[in-house]
């Protein structure tokens, strides 16, 4: 069992440029999110992160893969850290864990095998990424309505959207210090509709 843990010694040259190909992956991995992810979250924040977050466990696995006493304390220290990240959509959950992947295989000195993976990955996304892009052109009615406000229900909102608009989705809801932002998929293809909507939000909570 012992034998499984790896006593080589890693050069300096070797580390850096591992860890160059990491970030330049993660940064890639970055722009492809922020152009092509459809969360309505803030992408170009969130995508920022992938660089830093795919070299910190590249560090991790390159120290605790040579000793098992490293290896055993970091389940220990695992195991009591309890992560809260707001994760609320698959779509960023999917891109985490594959930023984490690009980490974890080339810390572990699986560079080719990581690259291979990376490629096949990023060509899958691209074909589905265009497919998304043709499906939205086909059906330009479909569009994002981001409403922030202290006064108004959810269940207020809902039902005046559902007067104008045939969809009305709910896709993400956050309240902070008494302010509710919702974020909806809506079908129109009418200006005069998404206005009188607003309005009548507006007249309902004028404050």
């Amino acid at each position: 069992f012992l034998s499984e843990f790896s006593t080589d010694v890693i050069s300096h040259q070797q580390f850096l440029w591992h860890a160059l190909i990491c970030a330049l992956l993660a940064w890639l991995l970055g722009r492809f999110y922020m152009r092509y992810g459809r969360s309505v979250s803030n992408r170009k924040n969130f995508g920022h992160n992938f660089m830093l977050l795919a070299l910190t466990t590249m560090l991790i696995i390159y120290i605790v893969k040579s000793s098992i006493a490293l290896s055993l304390g970091l389940v220990g220290a695992l195991s009591i850290v309890r992560f809260r990240a707001a994760i609320k959509e698959p779509e960023e959950l999917i891109y985490l864990f594959f930023t984490i992947g690009i980490g974890l295989g080339i810390g572990a000195n699986q560079l080719v095998i990581t690259i291979l993976a990376y490629v096949l990955i990023m060509s899958l996304m691209v074909i589905h990424a265009m497919l998304l892009r043709k499906e939205s052109i086909q059906s330009p009615e479909n569009m994002i309505l981001t409403i922030s406000t202290t006064e108004l229900s959810v269940k207020d909102i809902n039902g005046i959207l559902a007067n104008f608009f045939s969809t009305v989705e709910l896709k993400r809801m956050d309240q902070l210090n008494g302010r509710l932002d919702l974020s909806y998929i809506i079908s129109s293809d009418k200006v005069d509709q998404i206005i009188a909507a607003k309005d009548q939000l507006i007249d309902k909570a004028p404050g």
